[in-house]
Protein backbone atom coordinates (compact mmCIF):
# COMPACT_ATOMS: atom_id res chain seq x y z
CA UNK A 1 0.00 0.00 0.00
CA UNK A 2 1.68 3.32 -0.97
CA UNK A 3 -0.61 6.28 1.62
CA UNK A 4 -0.50 9.38 1.63
CA UNK A 5 -2.20 12.02 3.98
CA UNK A 6 -2.29 15.98 3.84
CA UNK A 7 -4.55 18.58 5.59
CA UNK A 8 -6.03 21.09 4.39
CA UNK A 9 -5.78 25.03 4.89
CA UNK A 10 -9.64 24.54 6.73
CA UNK A 11 -8.45 21.62 8.64
CA UNK A 12 -10.02 18.69 6.38
CA UNK A 13 -7.59 15.59 6.15
CA UNK A 14 -7.21 14.28 2.75
CA UNK A 15 -6.05 10.23 2.98
CA UNK A 16 -5.05 8.17 -0.33
CA UNK A 17 -4.53 4.62 -1.01
CA UNK A 18 -2.86 4.42 -4.46
CA UNK A 19 -2.78 1.58 -6.50
CA UNK A 20 -1.27 1.43 -9.93
CA UNK A 21 -2.66 -1.51 -10.91
CA UNK A 22 -5.89 -0.60 -11.53
CA UNK A 23 -8.28 1.68 -13.59
CA UNK A 24 -10.66 2.94 -11.28
CA UNK A 25 -10.23 5.34 -8.19
CA UNK A 26 -12.71 5.23 -5.06
CA UNK A 27 -13.49 8.36 -2.97
CA UNK A 28 -16.01 9.86 -0.88
CA UNK A 29 -16.31 12.21 2.15
CA UNK A 30 -17.01 11.10 5.81
CA UNK A 31 -18.37 13.70 8.46
CA UNK A 32 -18.09 12.15 11.56
CA UNK A 33 -21.29 12.85 13.29
CA UNK A 34 -24.31 10.77 12.67
CA UNK A 35 -27.71 9.86 14.33
CA UNK A 36 -26.31 9.99 17.72
CA UNK A 37 -25.65 13.92 16.96
CA UNK A 38 -29.38 14.27 16.76
CA UNK A 39 -31.70 16.46 19.33
CA UNK A 40 -34.53 13.83 20.37
CA UNK A 41 -36.90 15.96 18.61
CA UNK A 42 -35.19 15.77 14.74
CA UNK A 43 -34.40 12.02 15.11
CA UNK A 44 -34.18 10.97 11.33
CA UNK A 45 -32.79 14.53 10.46
CA UNK A 46 -28.80 12.90 9.75
CA UNK A 47 -30.39 10.63 7.06
CA UNK A 48 -32.63 13.35 5.95
CA UNK A 49 -30.03 15.30 5.34
CA UNK A 50 -28.12 12.71 3.35
CA UNK A 51 -30.77 12.30 1.29
CA UNK A 52 -31.72 15.90 0.12
CA UNK A 53 -27.51 16.57 -0.84
CA UNK A 54 -28.66 14.58 -3.72
CA UNK A 55 -31.53 16.81 -4.90
CA UNK A 56 -30.34 19.69 -6.73
CA UNK A 57 -27.66 22.10 -5.85
CA UNK A 58 -27.10 25.77 -7.30
CA UNK A 59 -25.02 24.98 -10.34
CA UNK A 60 -26.91 20.95 -10.79
CA UNK A 61 -30.86 19.60 -10.56
CA UNK A 62 -31.10 16.38 -9.06
CA UNK A 63 -31.64 14.78 -12.55
CA UNK A 64 -27.90 16.65 -13.55
CA UNK A 65 -26.45 15.01 -10.56
CA UNK A 66 -27.33 11.49 -11.71
CA UNK A 67 -26.47 12.19 -15.77
CA UNK A 68 -23.20 13.35 -15.39
CA UNK A 69 -22.06 10.51 -12.70
CA UNK A 70 -23.93 8.02 -15.08
CA UNK A 71 -22.73 9.06 -18.25
CA UNK A 72 -18.82 8.62 -16.95
CA UNK A 73 -19.85 5.06 -16.10
CA UNK A 74 -19.47 6.32 -12.48
CA UNK A 75 -21.55 5.77 -9.65
CA UNK A 76 -22.78 7.87 -6.63
CA UNK A 77 -23.97 6.92 -3.08
CA UNK A 78 -24.67 7.53 0.40
CA UNK A 79 -25.42 6.21 3.89
CA UNK A 80 -25.91 7.78 7.39
CA UNK A 81 -24.93 5.59 10.26
CA UNK A 82 -24.88 6.28 14.40
CA UNK A 83 -21.27 7.97 14.19
CA UNK A 84 -21.12 8.93 10.84
CA UNK A 85 -22.22 10.45 7.47
CA UNK A 86 -20.27 9.15 4.39
CA UNK A 87 -21.13 10.66 0.35
CA UNK A 88 -18.82 7.94 -2.19
CA UNK A 89 -18.36 7.89 -5.61
CA UNK A 90 -16.35 5.05 -7.35
CA UNK A 91 -15.58 5.98 -11.48
CA UNK A 92 -12.53 5.82 -13.91
CA UNK A 93 -8.95 7.28 -12.90
CA UNK A 94 -9.68 9.92 -15.33
CA UNK A 95 -13.04 11.54 -13.87
CA UNK A 96 -11.97 11.13 -10.53
CA UNK A 97 -11.91 15.44 -10.36
CA UNK A 98 -15.50 15.18 -11.47
CA UNK A 99 -16.72 12.61 -9.24
CA UNK A 100 -14.79 15.27 -6.25
CA UNK A 101 -16.13 18.45 -7.84
CA UNK A 102 -20.06 16.65 -7.78
CA UNK A 103 -19.50 15.57 -3.89
CA UNK A 104 -17.84 19.24 -3.30
CA UNK A 105 -20.89 20.65 -4.27
CA UNK A 106 -23.76 18.91 -3.04
CA UNK A 107 -22.01 19.39 0.58
CA UNK A 108 -21.42 23.31 0.20
CA UNK A 109 -24.24 24.23 -2.38
CA UNK A 110 -27.24 22.19 -2.11
CA UNK A 111 -30.43 24.76 -2.28
CA UNK A 112 -33.01 22.13 -0.39
CA UNK A 113 -35.82 22.82 -2.69
CA UNK A 114 -38.53 22.42 -0.88
CA UNK A 115 -41.04 20.47 -3.46
CA UNK A 116 -37.98 18.06 -3.32
CA UNK A 117 -37.89 18.34 0.05
CA UNK A 118 -41.51 16.52 -0.24
CA UNK A 119 -41.15 14.65 -2.63
CA UNK A 120 -37.75 12.91 -0.41
CA UNK A 121 -39.97 13.15 2.87
CA UNK A 122 -42.76 10.33 0.97
CA UNK A 123 -39.74 8.54 0.18
CA UNK A 124 -38.18 8.40 3.32
CA UNK A 125 -41.36 7.18 5.35
CA UNK A 126 -41.37 4.38 2.53
CA UNK A 127 -38.21 3.47 3.50
CA UNK A 128 -39.15 3.30 7.21
CA UNK A 129 -42.19 1.54 5.84
CA UNK A 130 -40.23 -1.10 4.12
CA UNK A 131 -38.04 -1.84 6.89
CA UNK A 132 -40.52 -2.47 9.25
CA UNK A 133 -42.25 -4.99 6.56
CA UNK A 134 -38.86 -7.00 7.25
CA UNK A 135 -38.32 -7.86 10.71
CA UNK A 136 -34.96 -9.57 10.02
CA UNK A 137 -33.71 -5.90 9.66
CA UNK A 138 -36.14 -3.99 12.21
CA UNK A 139 -35.28 -6.49 15.18
CA UNK A 140 -32.04 -4.86 15.28
CA UNK A 141 -33.59 -1.20 15.76
CA UNK A 142 -35.17 -2.34 18.51
CA UNK A 143 -32.52 -4.52 19.66
CA UNK A 144 -30.25 -0.97 19.75
CA UNK A 145 -33.41 0.91 21.44
CA UNK A 146 -33.66 -2.18 24.41
CA UNK A 147 -29.47 -1.96 24.85
CA UNK A 148 -29.90 1.70 25.09
CA UNK A 149 -33.32 3.26 25.89
CA UNK A 150 -34.45 6.16 25.77
CA UNK A 151 -31.02 8.16 24.81
CA UNK A 152 -29.32 8.87 21.38
CA UNK A 153 -27.66 5.45 21.01
CA UNK A 154 -31.06 3.68 20.73
CA UNK A 155 -32.72 6.19 18.49
CA UNK A 156 -33.10 4.58 14.70
CA UNK A 157 -31.19 6.07 12.14
CA UNK A 158 -34.32 6.67 9.99
CA UNK A 159 -36.29 8.16 12.64
CA UNK A 160 -39.90 7.63 13.13
CA UNK A 161 -42.38 8.11 11.16
CA UNK A 162 -44.00 10.87 13.53
CA UNK A 163 -40.92 13.08 13.46
CA UNK A 164 -40.39 12.64 9.68
CA UNK A 165 -43.64 13.85 8.62
CA UNK A 166 -43.01 17.18 11.02
CA UNK A 167 -39.48 17.99 10.04
CA UNK A 168 -38.98 21.33 8.59
CA UNK A 169 -36.36 22.06 5.96
CA UNK A 170 -35.00 24.79 8.33
CA UNK A 171 -33.93 21.93 11.00
CA UNK A 172 -32.67 20.04 8.26
CA UNK A 173 -30.65 22.72 6.98
CA UNK A 174 -29.60 23.67 10.70
CA UNK A 175 -28.15 20.63 10.97
CA UNK A 176 -26.19 20.92 7.90
CA UNK A 177 -24.97 24.16 9.47
CA UNK A 178 -24.40 23.01 13.05
CA UNK A 179 -22.69 19.27 12.39
CA UNK A 180 -20.83 19.71 9.12
CA UNK A 181 -16.94 21.31 9.67
CA UNK A 182 -13.96 20.49 7.41
CA UNK A 183 -12.02 19.39 10.73
CA UNK A 184 -14.91 16.81 11.46
CA UNK A 185 -14.20 15.46 7.77
CA UNK A 186 -11.95 12.91 6.03
CA UNK A 187 -11.48 12.88 1.72
CA UNK A 188 -10.32 9.31 1.65
CA UNK A 189 -9.58 8.12 -1.75
CA UNK A 190 -8.34 4.47 -3.47
CA UNK A 191 -7.30 3.80 -6.37
CA UNK A 192 -4.84 5.04 -9.63
CA UNK A 193 -4.77 8.19 -8.33
CA UNK A 194 -2.28 11.42 -7.69
CA UNK A 195 -2.48 12.25 -3.79
CA UNK A 196 -0.98 15.87 -4.67
CA UNK A 197 -2.86 16.30 -7.16
CA UNK A 198 -6.45 15.37 -5.59
CA UNK A 199 -5.29 17.32 -2.62
CA UNK A 200 -4.72 20.46 -4.40
CA UNK A 201 -8.22 19.93 -6.31
CA UNK A 202 -9.69 19.29 -2.65
CA UNK A 203 -8.10 22.65 -1.48
CA UNK A 204 -9.98 24.76 -4.51
CA UNK A 205 -13.33 22.84 -4.03
CA UNK A 206 -13.94 22.57 -0.73
CA UNK A 207 -12.60 25.63 0.28
CA UNK A 208 -16.24 27.00 1.36
CA UNK A 209 -16.70 24.76 4.54
CA UNK A 210 -16.25 25.88 7.99
CA UNK A 211 -13.00 24.61 9.37
CA UNK A 212 -14.91 24.20 13.01
CA UNK A 213 -18.17 22.98 15.18
CA UNK A 214 -18.22 21.99 18.47
CA UNK A 215 -20.47 18.97 18.14
CA UNK A 216 -21.71 17.41 21.80
CA UNK A 217 -22.85 13.49 21.58
CA UNK A 218 -24.92 11.92 23.95
CA UNK A 219 -23.15 9.74 26.02
CA UNK A 220 -23.99 6.02 25.78
CA UNK A 221 -25.09 4.15 28.53
CA UNK A 222 -26.13 0.26 27.98
CA UNK A 223 -28.42 -0.72 30.36
CA UNK A 224 -30.18 -4.01 28.69
CA UNK A 225 -33.58 -5.64 29.04
CA UNK A 226 -35.90 -6.81 26.79
CA UNK A 227 -38.33 -6.03 24.60
CA UNK A 228 -41.11 -8.44 22.85
CA UNK A 229 -43.32 -7.45 19.96
CA UNK A 230 -45.52 -10.06 19.11
CA UNK A 231 -46.61 -10.06 15.40
CA UNK A 232 -48.41 -12.54 12.79
CA UNK A 233 -44.98 -13.67 11.28
CA UNK A 234 -44.18 -17.47 10.38
CA UNK A 235 -40.94 -17.14 11.86
CA UNK A 236 -39.78 -15.49 15.39
CA UNK A 237 -36.82 -13.08 14.67
CA UNK A 238 -34.70 -12.53 17.97
CA UNK A 239 -31.67 -10.59 19.14
CA UNK A 240 -30.00 -11.65 22.21
CA UNK A 241 -26.75 -9.51 23.53
CA UNK A 242 -24.46 -8.11 25.83
CA UNK A 243 -22.52 -5.29 26.34
CA UNK A 244 -19.33 -5.04 23.94
CA UNK A 245 -16.31 -3.06 23.75
CA UNK A 246 -15.50 0.49 22.39
CA UNK A 247 -13.72 0.72 18.99
CA UNK A 248 -10.15 1.75 20.42
CA UNK A 249 -10.35 -0.87 23.37
CA UNK A 250 -7.35 -2.81 23.45
CA UNK A 251 -9.37 -5.72 23.18
CA UNK A 252 -11.57 -5.53 20.32
CA UNK A 253 -9.81 -7.62 17.76
CA UNK A 254 -10.03 -9.72 20.61
CA UNK A 255 -14.27 -9.60 20.36
CA UNK A 256 -13.71 -9.39 16.45
CA UNK A 257 -11.92 -12.98 17.00
CA UNK A 258 -14.61 -14.13 19.26
CA UNK A 259 -17.35 -13.38 16.84
CA UNK A 260 -16.19 -15.57 14.15
CA UNK A 261 -15.52 -17.80 16.21
CA UNK A 262 -18.69 -17.90 17.69
CA UNK A 263 -21.14 -17.28 14.70
CA UNK A 264 -18.88 -16.51 11.73
CA UNK A 265 -19.34 -18.78 9.32
CA UNK A 266 -20.82 -22.44 8.95
CA UNK A 267 -17.52 -23.69 10.74
CA UNK A 268 -18.54 -21.54 14.14
CA UNK A 269 -20.18 -22.95 17.17
CA UNK A 270 -23.60 -21.49 16.55
CA UNK A 271 -24.18 -22.67 12.69
CA UNK A 272 -22.56 -26.56 13.65
CA UNK A 273 -24.74 -27.01 16.69
CA UNK A 274 -28.08 -24.98 16.32
CA UNK A 275 -28.54 -24.92 12.55
CA UNK A 276 -26.80 -27.75 11.25
CA UNK A 277 -26.90 -30.73 14.25
CA UNK A 278 -30.74 -29.71 15.87
CA UNK A 279 -32.15 -28.13 12.53
CA UNK A 280 -33.49 -25.19 15.17
CA UNK A 281 -32.78 -22.55 13.08
CA UNK A 282 -32.63 -21.38 9.28
CA UNK A 283 -30.45 -18.55 9.82
CA UNK A 284 -27.96 -17.71 13.16
CA UNK A 285 -25.15 -15.78 13.75
CA UNK A 286 -22.87 -13.63 16.27
CA UNK A 287 -21.94 -9.58 15.42
CA UNK A 288 -19.75 -6.92 17.16
CA UNK A 289 -20.79 -3.23 16.99
CA UNK A 290 -18.68 -1.04 18.53
CA UNK A 291 -18.70 2.33 19.14
CA UNK A 292 -16.57 5.43 19.95
CA UNK A 293 -17.84 5.43 24.14
CA UNK A 294 -19.73 2.22 23.82
CA UNK A 295 -20.71 -1.42 22.30
CA UNK A 296 -22.29 -4.39 22.05
CA UNK A 297 -21.85 -8.38 21.11
CA UNK A 298 -25.15 -10.24 19.93
CA UNK A 299 -26.33 -12.85 18.64
CA UNK A 300 -29.23 -13.09 15.97
CA UNK A 301 -31.26 -16.20 15.10
CA UNK A 302 -34.38 -16.81 12.93
CA UNK A 303 -36.36 -20.18 13.94
CA UNK A 304 -40.04 -21.11 13.81
CA UNK A 305 -42.78 -20.84 16.41
CA UNK A 306 -42.39 -24.99 17.36
CA UNK A 307 -38.79 -24.75 17.34
CA UNK A 308 -38.69 -21.26 19.59
CA UNK A 309 -38.64 -23.15 22.66
CA UNK A 310 -36.05 -25.15 22.55
CA UNK A 311 -33.96 -22.58 20.67
CA UNK A 312 -33.14 -20.45 24.09
CA UNK A 313 -32.11 -22.87 26.45
CA UNK A 314 -29.64 -24.32 23.76
CA UNK A 315 -28.43 -20.57 22.49
CA UNK A 316 -28.09 -19.95 26.24
CA UNK A 317 -26.15 -22.84 27.43
CA UNK A 318 -23.56 -22.44 24.09
CA UNK A 319 -23.27 -19.02 24.91
CA UNK A 320 -22.61 -19.52 28.72
CA UNK A 321 -19.87 -22.45 27.87
CA UNK A 322 -18.19 -19.52 26.15
CA UNK A 323 -16.75 -18.08 29.45
CA UNK A 324 -14.68 -21.89 29.33
CA UNK A 325 -12.60 -20.44 26.53
CA UNK A 326 -12.19 -21.60 22.72
CA UNK A 327 -10.36 -24.32 21.60
CA UNK A 328 -7.14 -23.59 19.96
CA UNK A 329 -8.41 -25.12 16.40
CA UNK A 330 -11.36 -22.58 16.62
CA UNK A 331 -9.15 -19.71 18.13
CA UNK A 332 -6.66 -20.33 14.87
CA UNK A 333 -9.38 -20.54 12.51
CA UNK A 334 -11.19 -17.74 13.34
CA UNK A 335 -7.87 -15.54 13.27
CA UNK A 336 -7.62 -17.14 9.81
CA UNK A 337 -10.64 -16.16 8.70
CA UNK A 338 -10.15 -12.27 9.54
CA UNK A 339 -7.19 -12.42 8.11
CA UNK A 340 -8.01 -13.55 4.94
CA UNK A 341 -11.31 -11.54 4.87
CA UNK A 342 -9.11 -8.29 5.25
CA UNK A 343 -6.49 -9.14 2.99
CA UNK A 344 -9.14 -10.47 0.12
CA UNK A 345 -10.78 -6.58 0.94
CA UNK A 346 -7.84 -4.79 -0.49
CA UNK A 347 -8.70 -5.93 -3.70
CA UNK A 348 -11.62 -3.54 -3.86
CA UNK A 349 -10.92 0.02 -3.94
CA UNK A 350 -14.53 0.68 -2.89
CA UNK A 351 -13.39 -1.48 0.47
CA UNK A 352 -9.96 0.01 0.58
CA UNK A 353 -11.09 3.69 0.66
CA UNK A 354 -13.83 3.17 3.59
CA UNK A 355 -11.46 1.03 5.63
CA UNK A 356 -9.13 4.71 5.15
CA UNK A 357 -11.43 6.53 6.18
CA UNK A 358 -12.79 5.04 9.05
CA UNK A 359 -9.85 4.30 10.30
CA UNK A 360 -9.39 8.26 10.07
CA UNK A 361 -12.04 9.18 11.88
CA UNK A 362 -11.53 6.99 14.71
CA UNK A 363 -8.17 6.61 14.83
CA UNK A 364 -6.69 9.60 13.18
CA UNK A 365 -3.97 7.37 11.30
CA UNK A 366 -4.05 5.99 7.92
CA UNK A 367 -5.34 2.55 7.45
CA UNK A 368 -2.54 0.03 7.54
CA UNK A 369 -3.51 -3.67 7.31
CA UNK A 370 -0.52 -4.83 8.26
CA UNK A 371 -1.07 -3.54 11.93
CA UNK A 372 -4.51 -4.97 12.00
CA UNK A 373 -2.88 -8.43 10.83
CA UNK A 374 -0.53 -8.34 13.83
CA UNK A 375 -3.13 -7.74 16.11
CA UNK A 376 -5.07 -10.25 14.83
CA UNK A 377 -2.56 -12.63 15.71
CA UNK A 378 -2.13 -11.52 18.82
CA UNK A 379 -5.63 -12.23 19.94
CA UNK A 380 -5.07 -15.22 22.87
CA UNK A 381 -6.82 -16.85 25.38
CA UNK A 382 -6.86 -14.57 27.65
CA UNK A 383 -7.63 -12.07 25.90
CA UNK A 384 -11.26 -13.69 24.49
CA UNK A 385 -11.27 -14.37 28.49
CA UNK A 386 -11.34 -10.88 29.40
CA UNK A 387 -14.35 -9.70 26.38
CA UNK A 388 -16.75 -12.77 27.88
CA UNK A 389 -16.36 -11.46 31.29
CA UNK A 390 -17.36 -8.07 30.50
CA UNK A 391 -21.02 -9.97 29.88
CA UNK A 392 -21.18 -10.43 33.63
CA UNK A 393 -21.06 -6.60 34.02
CA UNK A 394 -24.57 -6.38 33.54
CA UNK A 395 -28.09 -7.43 32.33
CA UNK A 396 -28.38 -9.44 29.09
CA UNK A 397 -31.01 -7.62 25.97
CA UNK A 398 -33.04 -9.93 24.29
CA UNK A 399 -35.37 -8.71 21.85
CA UNK A 400 -38.18 -10.97 19.81
CA UNK A 401 -40.38 -10.27 17.17
CA UNK A 402 -42.94 -12.83 15.47
CA UNK A 403 -44.65 -15.05 17.66
CA UNK A 404 -42.73 -14.67 21.02
CA UNK A 405 -45.13 -16.10 23.28
CA UNK A 406 -43.15 -19.31 23.11
CA UNK A 407 -39.82 -17.90 24.69
CA UNK A 408 -39.55 -18.47 28.02
CA UNK A 409 -39.48 -15.97 30.57
CA UNK A 410 -36.23 -13.19 31.04
CA UNK A 411 -35.36 -13.80 34.62
CA UNK A 412 -34.98 -17.96 33.37
CA UNK A 413 -32.59 -16.73 30.55
CA UNK A 414 -30.75 -14.82 33.09
CA UNK A 415 -30.41 -17.76 34.89
CA UNK A 416 -28.75 -20.26 32.17
CA UNK A 417 -26.43 -17.68 30.86
CA UNK A 418 -24.94 -17.18 34.46
CA UNK A 419 -24.40 -21.40 34.33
Amino acid sequence: MTTELSTLSNGLRVATDRIDTVDTVALGLWVDVGTRHEPAEINGAAHFLEHMAFKGTERRSAAVIAEEIEAVGGHLNAYTSRESTAYYAKVLKEDAPLALDILADILQHSIFDPAELERERTVILQEIGQANDTPDDIVFDYFQECAYPEQAMGRPVLGSPEIIRRIRREQIVGYLRDHYAAERMVLAAAGNLDHDKLAALAERLLSGLPRQRPVVAEAARYRGGERRIERDLEQLHLVLGFPGLELDDPDYYAASVLSTAFGGGMSSRLFQEIREKRGLVYAIHSFVHAYRDSGLFGIYAGTGEDEAAELMPVLCEETARLHDGLRESELARAKTQMKAGLLMSLESTSARCEQMAQHMLIHGTPFDPVDIVRRIEAVDAAAIGRVVERWRSAPPTLTALGPARQLEDFDRLQARLNG
